[in-house]
């Protein structure tokens, strides 16, 4: 039932973990960071992970576990999974130091030319190279939300794929920026944004090898509601957070609501 997305599914998640470095690249050429483009596409991708955590894959996961559990059981088994993956990915993200986590760290507003006294090369150097570590960490379990959402319905895969690549490009930039005036090595620098983004196929890979024996209706129940939680926490431990930083005129809540309003209508298009 499954088999036939898997390789789709692998592949958005490579498509979204490439996203870093497409940041990286754009930290490479451009001297400046276009914030009000930059506030509005972390609130957009924002709106579509909370509205389709909550109206569609909690939603889904909900009723794979009903069906094979009973409405009482699946009911409590859902709600579990759901602050189950709140819980595993706040202890992810608080388990990175501050100083080096790329979403306490994002880049500049106007590019990299702060106001802060610059470090001296091979601090900046160690901050790329953590904050690629970080980004690695956090986006293992992103790799596995947007595969686990494409396995079980290719067109929602989409979107979230599309969510979690805006989620990255300014990640990308968080590893490129420090990492190029370490070094004045662009290639270097490319490389490691990259990389970092290759944690999100790799979760996905390894997701689907440890639960590919096992895959039930119980077993993808429990998973879509354990994504849903991830990605909730994502949204406001991360992405709206980052978007206030750089907001100008309300543009993150408008890049919030007309999120929530593209993978409505999205939905609603598939509908049978």
């Amino acid at each position: 039932m499954f088999e036939s997305n898997v390789w789709f599914a692998l592949l958005l998640t490579l498509i979204a973990g490439l996203s870093t470095g497409l940041g990286g690249a754009i930290a490479l050429v451009s001297r400046r960071t276009n914030t009000r483009f930059l506030a509005g596409a972390l609130g957009f991708s924002a709106g579509v992970m909370v509205y389709v955590s909550f109206v569609e894959i909690l939603v889904k996961g909900r009723e794979a576990l009903i069906s094979a559990n009973g409405l009482v059981a699946g009911s409590w088994m859902a709600t579990a999974a759901f602050f189950a993956g709140i819980i595993v990915i706040g202890i992810i993200d608080h388990s990175v130091p501050e100083e080096t986590n790329p979403h306490h760290n994002m880049p500049c507003p106007d590019g990299v030319d702060c106001e802060e006294p610059r470090k001296d090369e091979k601090s900046l150097a160690r901050m790329g190279l953590m904050a690629a570590l970080a980004i690695a960490i956090h986006n293992f379990p992103e790799g596995l939300a947007t595969f686990a959402s494409a396995l079980k319905d290719p067109k929602l895969g989409i979107a979230i794929a599309v969510a979690v690549a805006i989620h990255n490009i300014p990640e990308g930039i968080a590893v490129a920026v420090p990492l190029f005036y370490a070094s004045n090595d662009k290639r270097r620098a490319f490389s490691y944004s990259l990389l970092s983004g290759m944690s999100e196929p790799l979760g996905a890979f390894i997701g689907y090898l440890l639960l590919a024996p096992f895959f039930s209706e119980t077993v993808l129940g429990l998973l879509f509601a354990f994504v849903a939680g991830i990605m909730v926490f994502i949204s406001l431990d991360e992405l709206l957070p980052a978007a206030r930083e750089y907001d100008e005129e309300h543009v993150a809540i408008i890049g919030l609501v007309a999120g929530m309003a593209v993978m409505a209508v999205s939905l609603l298009l598939f509908v049978a």
